[in-house]
């Protein structure tokens, strides 16, 4: 059985005055797909994925996520996703309870939903003994974790994390992918970009962005095939250095 396309883009395009930062990008992400979404710093992914989510507005081209068109429903696009941004999101001067019980709220739930939420959240994440301490005292790859699981509170198609094992030790950095393995199990498809080359083998699909143009997009097995390299670090570099 085919699987629906959740992302759809066409020569989406972004221009600051006479500089390209993306540059007309063509790709699709399947739902319940993990899609690494790589390139250097300034390759222009994160521009990229400020599109797709509905924070900026491209310069032409077409995109279409969970449904909506980034020009005319960048509204809807925010109620229909999950994002985890770079720099940790949530606040650090609230407690855990208190963080969900905000973004729960922004999201649209309801007091009965969000009461069910935070407690199976916390008990998921075994943080029921600091359910009640402020955020900004939590381990960094504690915040990370509860970070993305707020970003699935509301059951959203697709989930955009930006670079969010940035930071972390190693242990943490696996114990966060079992939870993106999870939550694309369970169909939500997840959008991610790291800088780690290790992760982009842990993707269904991955993208390389370089100079604003994605120039190589596969499957990490037939990517090493095609450059004839045994791992994605070595067709990164390959791709970096032209």
């Amino acid at each position: 059985m085919k699987k629906e396309n959740v992302i759809e883009a066409q020569n989406l395009t972004k221009m600051f005055g006479d500089f390209t930062a993306v540059n007309a990008i063509s790709f699709e992400v399947k739902k319940g797909e993990i899609f690494g979404f790589l390139g250097a710093n300034g390759a222009g992914k994160t521009t990229a994925m400020k599109m797709l989510i509905g924070i900026s507005k491209p310069t032409s081209g077409k995109a279409n996520v969970a449904g909506f068109d980034v020009f005319t429903n960048a509204e809807d696009i925010k109620k229909n996703i999950g994002y985890m941004s770079q720099k940790f999101a949530l606040y650090d001067d609230l407690t855990v309870k208190e963080n969900i019980t905000f973004f729960g709220g922004i999201y649209g739930l309801s007091r009965k939903q969000i009461k069910e939420k935070s407690n199976n959240l916390i008990e998921a994440l075994g943080l029921e003994e600091v359910a009640n301490k402020l955020v900004g005292a939590l381990p960094l790859g504690w915040k990370q974790k509860l970070s993305f699981s707020v970003a699935l509170l509301h059951d959203p198609k697709i989930v955009f994390l930006d670079e969010p094992t940035g930071g972390v030790d190693s242990i943490t950095r696996r114990q966060f992918w079992e939870m993106i393995y999870k939550a694309a199990n369970q169909g939500t498809t997840v959008f991610v970009t790291t800088h780690y080359m290790d992760e982009a083998e842990y993707c269904d699909r991955v993208s390389i962005m370089v100079n604003g143009k994605i120039e190589a997009l596969d499957t990490p097995k037939k990517l090493k095939q095609q450059f004839k390299v045994a791992n994605m670090n070595d067709v990164f570099l390959k791709l970096a250095r032209g």
